[in-house]
């Protein structure tokens, strides 16, 4: 998939201001520096103020304690992987799962199936984990949430499986391809599953919606989820392509490398 038109946007680096702390701000505002009483430092035993205070566990303990919490933490995020996630994407974001706000999100998406119908099924979707390897990913293509229709949504943005006929949206990239491609010919179908293998990532901000009712699963939890797909890609990846069509798309690629 080498072409691509309007609203692409490349990659680069980012400055950042290096920040203040808060102490440094107080003290500078209101014209004065803190300083340790005599008396405190008498109850310091006299120690050079530079000197870090020493730990009662020895390196190898402290080092010890370090494993066993990251082990603890991997254990609890191989206990909350969702079905149907991609073995090479589990690799890279599996810390993601045993945060608390995933679990709360698995939680909601549950309860929600408990009582509603939601879309897409379960085991589709993290379709977009299964099409390719994360490091194969060569272009992003954002969209908002998925379509809220029987049968339609399949765990990738824009995309329906056959036979649903294409949705408006779909229609109007393609209308846009005929324009921009010459030879372009519409393919009769809306699924885009064959983009999705050639490392095109179709990747909905929120990954589940209630039927008939469009960002109804907003602001519950996958935002901050697929922020941390976005980012492990824009930071991981070299040469990648962000395609960011429409306001919300640009305002969840903000904080995207760029080079213009």
């Amino acid at each position: 998939m080498g072409v691509f038109w309007k609203g692409l946007l490349g990659w680069g680096r980012k400055l950042q201001t290096p920040g203040r702390g808060p102490l440094q701000l107080v003290t500078r505002l209101c014209g004065f520096h803190l300083q340790a009483s005599p008396a405190k430092k008498a109850r310091a035993g006299q120690e050079d103020p530079g000197t870090p205070p020493s730990s009662p566990l020895s390196p190898e303990q402290l080092d010890r304690i370090q494993r066993n919490k990251a082990a603890a933490l991997l254990r609890l995020a191989a206990r909350n992987v969702p079905v149907g996630f991609g073995e090479s994407w589990k690799k890279h974001l599996s810390g993601e799962f045993g945060k608390p706000y995933f679990i709360k999100l698995m939680g909601f998406v549950a309860e929600e199936r408990r009582h509603h119908t939601v879309y897409p099924p379960p085991h589709q979707v993290f379709t977009w984990t299964q099409m390719c390897d994360i490091r194969d990913v060569k272009v992003v293509i954002l969209g908002q949430d998925p379509y809220h229709g029987p049968s339609q949504a399949h765990g990738l943005c824009f995309s329906v499986q056959r036979p649903v006929p294409p949705p408006p949206s779909l229609e109007n990239i393609y209308k846009e391809l005929s324009t921009d491609i010459d030879g372009f010919v519409h393919p009769g179908h809306g699924d885009l599953s064959g983009w999705a293998k050639q490392g095109v990532l179709l990747l909905n901000a929120v990954l589940t919606v209630r039927a008939h009712q469009a960002n109804s699963h907003k602001e519950r939890g996958w935002e901050e989820f697929t922020d941390a797909v976005v980012s492990w890609l824009n930071h991981n990846s070299n040469g990648l392509v962000f395609l960011l069509w429409g306001s919300y798309a640009q305002k969840k690629g903000i904080a995207i490398d760029r080079i213009f």
